[in-house]
């Protein structure tokens, strides 16, 4: 990944470099004459409830302001599939000419996207995959991935042997299911004298943090926590082992091994302090900047290929589109202060 300098330099130009062949098939779309003659593009944030979402916000800001783009008024469906419906229409109304989501129930959006084929209006999804329903491009990491290192990880920390509790993420959102299916495949291949307790948490801290609770008073043995999300699951799954005496600095006897998904500040912070072992990195600042890149492309009438990107991802077919699978690395006190990482970055 690029140093954060680099990349603010690039956004500008990020319409003008992307490998995977980007070839000019024009739709024929209007644009806003007061935009720079421009489309508009329809943007939805999908909750506000998470530091990770929050910096992308952020980050679709910047780079919409530094790119000159014509976005219509930004909507956040507050992790509420009927909302995201309600502000898909909106943009459509409005006339958006392609549109940014991130849906959080990848199921339940199936017949909005058919929608928005029918009206040819091209989506780029974020984070997630729809189960069905066109899509323009799925900007996302791979997130199996994503629990196959959280495995590796806590397994060698642990030497293979112990419990580890999983603050699982929806299991009806795609990279819920992604990272638990990796998670439980990795741990059964490579480390099967670990027990892994399940706890599904729907992607709600409070029902992470209680139900981790319950597991700590059964297993007072609990040596390795995996959090499916930082921004949601790390604030409380701290605040609980510090009120039980459980929050040992990495290390020292007693210390309860935690990785983390996200790469945002606080668990950056969090690895320092030796509070959290490791996290996973998922690139806030290029999921948004590929969003947009995408969606002008898209409203543009562009179309791509699968095949390698100039930017260390690989675009993959779907049955239902393309996926830009992005770089997310695993981040220890090795490298954390690693400035290329968005997480040393964001909001400087």
């Amino acid at each position: 990944m690029k140093p954060r300098s680099s990349r603010i330099a690039a956004t500008a130009a990020a319409v003008v470099v992307l490998a995977g062949a980007a070839t000019a098939c024009n739709r024929g779309s209007t644009t806003d004459s007061a935009a720079g003659g421009k489309p508009a593009l329809g943007i939805d944030l999908p909750r506000a409830d998470s530091d990770f979402w929050n910096s992308y916000a952020q980050y679709i800001k910047q780079d919409a302001s530094a790119q000159g783009l014509n976005t219509l008024p930004v909507s956040n469906s507050q992790n509420d599939v009927t909302k995201l419906v309600a502000n898909v229409q909106v943009f459509q109304n409005t006339g958006a000419k392609a549109v940014v989501m991130a849906p959080q129930d990848t199921g339940a959006i199936a017949s909005t996207l058919d929608q928005l084929t029918a009206k040819k209006i091209p989506v780029v999804s974020i984070d997630t995959r729809p189960d069905k329903g066109n899509v323009y491009m799925v900007v996302r990491a791979d997130n199996k991935a994503y629990g196959t290192k959280a495995c590796e990880f806590l397994g060698q920390q642990l030497g293979g042997k112990g419990k580890v509790a999983e603050l699982q993420g929806a299991l009806s959102s795609v990279n819920g299911r992604d990272r638990s299916e990796a998670f439980a495949a990795c741990m059964k291949e490579k480390f099967p004298d670990i027990q892994v307790i399940e706890l599904a948490t729907d992607w709600k801290g409070d029902v992470a943090s209680a139900k981790l609770q319950s597991t700590l008073t059964a297993n007072p043995d609990l040596g390795g926590v995996y959090l499916q999300a930082g921004g949601v699951f790390l604030q409380p799954t701290i605040a609980l082992l510090q009120q039980k005496g459980l929050l040992k600095p990495a290390g020292q006897p007693g210390h309860i091994a935690i990785v983390s998904n996200d790469g945002i500040p606080q668990e950056f912070d969090a690895i320092r302090k030796g509070d959290i072992d490791a996290t996973v990195s998922q690139p806030a600042d290029l999921y948004a900047k590929y969003a947009l890149f995408y969606a002008q492309a898209a409203a543009e009438g562009k179309t791509f290929q699968p095949g390698a990107t100039d930017h260390q991802s690989t675009i993959i077919s779907l049955p239902n589109g393309l996926e830009d699978q992005l770089p997310a690395p695993l981040v220890t006190k090795e490298n954390v202060d690693d400035k290329s990482l968005w997480g040393n970055g964001v909001g400087k």
